[in-house]
């Protein structure tokens, strides 16, 4: 009996709500025949070294692949009607010395068409996650949050906010979707002038993360909980982010168009 298929299935998974999928021994990302998306970019380690605790660290290379401007055909025009980007990310297993693999860490530059600095709206698929905000790249880096987040989990990051994303997991690949601003744009020149974001991500002796303060910044503290609901934004509740957009694309629109909640996002959490 042929287990060709079985062997198939078991080194790859899918994503939720749409037809791409993720092989588990590599960092590999393909597209179903009604889903357009480019070739993954890497990101090496070298990239995001200025912003790690020790910037000569070991680690996998590349770090994450990720691939921006994927969908389904047919939802082409209505995504750029909307200044809508929908991108695609898988991580590596592994540690960055004593960290765990993550993004370096930035802040959204401002949209021309908005005038904003968007927020982001991510929804994760395999793997354990963690997203940590702060509100600004200054002395003070004003609330600090990390959102534990796994397979189905939504975080939302508000505008103007800096960030960063972990693979909560050194065992396994961790993957996810993201809802950008068409005119996305990262900026890192605060994060690396300061090496790194407030807070720093410790994989600890029994796995779990620990966290330990950038003296590059005031002293400030770090909320941890876990990945939240979202009522205040209209998000239809279990219902995949991409698929929100096919049925409605108000739900998500207030990512291109964050004016739509200006009062809500002044003491918005993540």
């Amino acid at each position: 009996m042929d287990d060709a298929p079985a062997k198939a299935a078991a080194n790859s998974y899918s994503a939720r709500g749409l037809d791409i999928h993720f092989s588990t021994v590599s960092l590999d990302i393909s597209y179903g025949p009604d889903v357009f998306g480019p070739s993954p970019e890497s990101r090496k380690l070298s990239d995001i070294r200025k912003s790690l605790l020790d910037p000569s660290c070991d680690g996998p290379d590349p770090v994450y692949n990720i691939a921006m401007d994927v969908g389904r055909r047919n939802d082409l025009a209505s995504l750029r009607e909307k200044m809508l980007l929908f991108g695609v990310v898988v991580y590596a297993k592994g540690q960055l010395g004593e960290e765990p693999v993550r993004s370096q860490g930035h802040v959204h530059a401002v949209s021309p068409h908005s005038g904003w600095s968007a927020p982001e709206f991510f929804e994760f698929w395999h793997g354990r996650a963690v997203v940590y905000g702060q509100e600004r790249v200054a002395d003070d880096p004003g609330r600090c949050f990390a959102i534990e987040a796994g397979p189905g989990d939504v975080v939302v990051i508000p505008p103007g906010w800096a960030h960063f994303v972990v693979n909560a997991d050194p065992d396994q690949q961790m993957s996810f979707g993201a809802w950008c601003d068409r005119e996305y744009g990262f900026v890192y020149d605060g994060v690396r002038a300061r090496g790194g974001l407030a807070w720093f991500p410790i994989v600890a002796q029994d796995g779990t993360l620990r966290w330990q303060e950038n003296p590059r910044y005031a002293k400030t503290k770090l909320t941890r909980y876990a990945a939240r609901k979202y009522p205040e934004l209209g998000l239809l509740d279990g219902v995949p982010i991409y698929e929100q957009f096919a049925r409605d694309p108000g739900t998500v629109q207030w990512v291109s168009d964050p004016a739509r909640f200006a009062e809500l996002w002044k003491t918005f959490q993540p």
